[in-house]
């Protein structure tokens, strides 16, 4: 089969509206598609959205007015002194270098720059997590053998 063959043969595949021919010869295979004629009609999806009921919005009252007294309380305003230590990576956070040890640090407990304050396990490597700031623990977020996410905060430090 020449080209001017191969071409006349797309041509008329074309121009039958089918959307694939395949044509199996001695030595050649040839399959042939095209967009064909078929008409293609859109499909529309119709969702129902739940509607509420008359009594749902009294129900929702209550919860929004409490947002501002949860914000306004003093622990939030008193947490602003403090500096918040984050994870680095995913893993799953670990307070002890191992079981038998004891814990790097403790509420309370003063920190150094360079101190390691934790490790956070990820792909069975052992990450040491240091302090990159000199204070006090005030609070240790996050409770031992927990999965950690990446910008999590992990403890609260006192710097002056």
């Amino acid at each position: 089969m020449n080209i001017k063959e191969i071409q006349n043969l797309i041509k008329f595949v074309a121009k039958s509206g089918t959307s694939e021919v395949k044509l199996e010869m001695d030595d050649i295979k040839i399959t042939i598609k095209t967009g064909g004629y078929e008409r293609v009609e859109p499909t529309t999806i119709v969702q129902q959205v739940p509607s509420l009921s008359p009594t749902a919005p009294a129900a929702l009252a209550p919860v929004s007015s409490a947002i501002p007294d949860v914000l306004a309380t003093p622990a939030v305003v008193e947490n602003d002194k403090f500096i918040t230590i984050k994870s680095p990576i995913i893993g799953t956070f670990y307070r002890k270098p191992s079981p038998d040890k004891p814990t790097f640090v403790e509420v309370g407990q003063e920190i150094n720059e360079g101190d390691v304050l934790c490790v956070v396990e990820a792909m069975k490597l052992f990450n040491e997590i240091e302090s990159e700031v000199r204070g006090k623990i005030v609070k240790i977020l996050v409770d031992e053998s927990t999965p950690v996410e990446f910008d999590q905060p992990l403890f609260l430090v006192d710097p002056s």
